[in-house]
Formats: C-alpha cells, sequence, structure tokens
C-alpha cells in the first residue's frame, strides 16, 4: 500500500512535530534510507514524501534568505522554529528530543543526559541531504576503518563488531553566498640565475628574484561556502568528511528527520559567517596571486568589498558511535551520503609496549646473526 504523506499540521507541538502516524494503523513511521520513504514497521506501509527539489523532486532551488535582514532582524516567523533539546553537560552538543523522551544518551560523547520539557526557538532549517546509507552500511564502513587501525584495543574491535549500534543525527551546517570585488597591490617576482661559487669552489647557478610592482582588481561570487554550525564533534573529524555533494539537497521535510535526531546548532549565524570569510580571503588571495603572474608574488594590501550576501541553514547525515574506553570517549563519524568515515582512536600501550620490544628483539637477533658472520 502506497499513499502521499500530509504535512505536519501547523498546531503541532515542538514535541510531536516529529512523530508521523501511519494512516493505515497508527504506530510511528520512519524514514528509511534505503527506500527513500516513510515505511511503518508494524503494517507495512509506505509513504512518499513530496520535495519539489533535490532528487525527491524537481530540482526547483531552494531559496536563499537575506543575512543582513537576519542581522537586523528582520525575520519572517515563518523561517523560525521550536525544538525540545537540551545541552549535553559534557560537550554541549544541543540533543534534540522526540516524543515523551525525557533522558537519554548523548549520541557524541555517550554521557547521559536528562532533559526538561523547554523549548529551543532557532532558524529554521531550508534544506538537508536525507540519509542515504543504512545502519548496517555504516556500521560495516566504520568496521572496515577500524579494522586497519594499528594498535587499537582489542576492545574496540570487539565493540564495533558486536556491541555498537549507530546513530543516526542531523548535524547543522550554514551556507553563505557572497559577491565579492577585491582591488589590490603587490609585486610580482620574476626569476633570473646568476653565477657564483660555491662552497667548494666550483661555480654554480643561483637563482634571484627582480620584484616590480603590480596593481589590479579581481571578482568572484562564492556559492555555498559551507560552515559547520556545530561544536560538538572535533572540526577536523567533520571538515575530512568531505566532500559533500549539495546538489542533492532537498526541501527541509520533518518526515525526513523521523527516526533519527538532529543537532541544534550552536555557531550563531555571524560567527560563522567570520569563518566563511576566511575561507573566501583565502580562494581570493590565490585569485590575486593568479592575476600578478610571475614566478612569485607578493600582496601588499587588499581591499575586499562584500555584497548580496545571503545564507541556508541546512542539516547534513552522519552515523556516529562513541566508544569509552578508559573513562575517555572516542567517536567516530561516518558520513551518511557517501560512507567516508573520520574518528578518533584509542591506543593500547600493551600493544606498542610488545611492538617495541619485538622490534628490539629482531633487531638484536640480526645484529648478533651478523657478528657470527663476521667470526
Amino acid at each position: 500500500m502506497s499513499d502521499t504523506f500530509d504535512s505536519t499540521p501547523e498546531t503541532a507541538r515542538p514535541e510531536d512535530e516529529h512523530r508521523f502516524p501511519c494512516s493505515n494503523c497508527g504506530s510511528d513511521m520512519r524514514y528509511a534510507p534505503s527506500e527513500g520513504k516513510m515505511i511503518c514497521d508494524h503494517c507495512g506501509n509506505e509513504e512518499t514524501i513530496e520535495v519539489e527539489n533535490g532528487p525527491w523532486g524537481g530540482g526547483t532551488e531552494l531559496v536563499e534568505n537575506d543575512f543582513d535582514a537576519a542581522m537586523r532582524g528582520e525575520f519572517a516567523a515563518a523561517e523560525m522554529e521550536e525544538t525540545r533539546v537540551s545541552a549535553c553537560p559534557s560537550c554541549g552538543a544541543q540533543v534534540q528530543f522526540d516524543g515523551a523522551a525525557h533522558s537519554q544518551e548523548c549520541p557524541f560523547c555517550a554521557t547521559p543526559v536528562v532533559t526538561d520539557t523547554g523549548t529551543h526557538r532557532h532558524i529554521k532549517p531550508k534544506g538537508l541531504i536525507p540519509f542515504q546509507l543504512t545502519e548496517r552500511e555504516a556500521k560495516k564502513a566504520m568496521n572496515d576503518w577500524l579494522g586497519k587501525l594499528w594498535f587499537a584495543p582489542n576492545g574496540l574491535k570487539d565493540y564495533a563488531r558486536k556491541e555498537s549500534s549507530l546513530d543516526g543525527i542531523y548535524v547543522p551546517y550554514w551556507t553563505y553566498d557572497a559577491d565579492t570585488k577585491t582591488s589590490y597591490r603587490g609585486q610580482r617576482g620574476t626569476a633570473y640565475y646568476v653565477t657564483v661559487t660555491g662552497p667548494d669552489g666550483k661555480p654554480k647557478q643561483e637563482r634571484r628574484m627582480r620584484w616590480s610592482r603590480k596593481s589590479g582588481r579581481v571578482a568572484r561570487f562564492f556559492d555555498d561556502i559551507l560552515v559547520l554550525a556545530s561544536k560538538s564533534l572535533p572540526k577536523r573529524y567533520t571538515d575530512a568528511l568531505a566532500p559533500w555533494d549539495l546538489s542533492a539537497l532537498a526541501e527541509y521535510k520533518p518526515e525526513f528527520l523521523s527516526g533519527f535526531r538532529a543537532e541544534g546548532y550552536t555557531i550563531e549565524l555571524d560567527e560563522g559567517m567570520n569563518e566563511a570569510r576566511q575561507i573566501m580571503d583565502a580562494q581570493i588571495k590565490r585569485d590575486i596571486r593568479r592575476d600578478i603572474g610571475g614566478d612569485a608574488q607578493k600582496i601588499d594590501h587588499m581591499d575586499t568589498h562584500v555584497s548580496d550576501v545571503t545564507f541556508k541553514h541546512i542539516l547534513l547525515p552522519v552515523w556516529i558511535a562513541a566508544y569509552k574506553y578508559r573513562d575517555k570517549s572516542f567517536r567516530f563519524v561516518v558520513n551518511a551520503q557517501t560512507g567516508k568515515v573520520q574518528g578518533e582512536r584509542p591506543y593500547s600501550w600493551g600493544k606498542i609496549a610488545l611492538a617495541v620490544l619485538g622490534a628490539i628483539i629482531i633487531a638484536g637477533a640480526v645484529f648478533y646473526g651478523l657478528e657470527v658472520m663476521d667470526q
């Protein structure tokens, strides 16, 4: 049986927004990545999710929000939402709760989290990439990755093989668009060579640089500069999950969150823009160096005018596992679009000590063998 899923009524409470009763039996439905549909585990009913863009729709682009208007507080009520969350006391993650749940384990660090019934008001996501890997597929990717780790404790691999269950989490990101025009002053270096006498008294060629003044203008439009809007995971790991195929972004629908959780952003819009500017400035410097040309370049001054800044709040899917080893949490994350794995790893110092001892024994045996051969 297949029907079209109705959108959440406007009168729904925040704690009920991500609960979707089956039209056939009334049980809760969940989004199934393998099917790309809502599925009822009780009766098997399937219901599609109507979207207007992305692989699930007709390709309509997501509407950007005006950054300056948002900074002035000129934001439509329809662009805001309330969710029921509690901050993890250990890692600070804004853990979202659904339904009647009042306590659960933080998926980012395995710390027990107790919540009240308060709500958090924030900018509503404009789009998301729905989960494409199932938990089983993500667990296989994680186990393959863990299997390649040297000196990992045996308990870690046992945990991954037998006990681990992954949490499906939508992680918050900002994307920024901006039009930039930059004037600059710099210097172009042209290489030339002279013959000098080396330390050994022999002639050799030495490279030198002749500098000349250079000024000009470069322009670039930046589209979808991606900035993590969370502090709960180490940034070096989330950055390493890239690249993300943002052409797969779909219109935000709460149905995609059923069966999963979403993290609230803890990096505000203006903070994210500061990081986006750093990314833009690095690219602009590359553009300037290319425009200067020559064999080497120096940038003495650059003045960038940024205009038409827009943004989106989006959610990207990851599977995550938190493993505790000697009272410390280690996190593993899987890109639920591509299957790429990143994470922290504990070391078994016992294994390292045995490996070092083994290397010493082998080295000693080789040395002894050479001594015997010389006699």
